[in-house]
């Protein structure tokens, strides 16, 4: 099984309180805009810490922010 961070989910957030923007979220959470860009392409996975950072600064569980890749794809 893969994760993979649900950027839909973790823009509304961001959109909620402001954030509309990588720098935004950058500022709010400290996690890198290069490190939000591979997430939100989907070129990367999410570390645990990261998920965590997110979810607690937006008011999210880490759930809410992954996307299951169960068996190659099939969700």
């Amino acid at each position: 099984m893969s994760f993979f961070l649900r950027s839909d989910r973790l823009m509304e957030a961001a959109a909620t309180r402001g954030d509309h923007t990588s720098y935004a979220i950058w500022k709010r959470t400290g996690v890198a805009q290069s490190t939000l860009s591979r997430l939100r392409r989907g070129i990367a996975k999410p570390a645990a810490d990261t998920l965590l950072t997110l979810a607690t600064a937006y008011e999210l569980s880490v759930d809410d922010l992954i996307d299951r890749d169960v068996e190659n794809g099939a969700a």
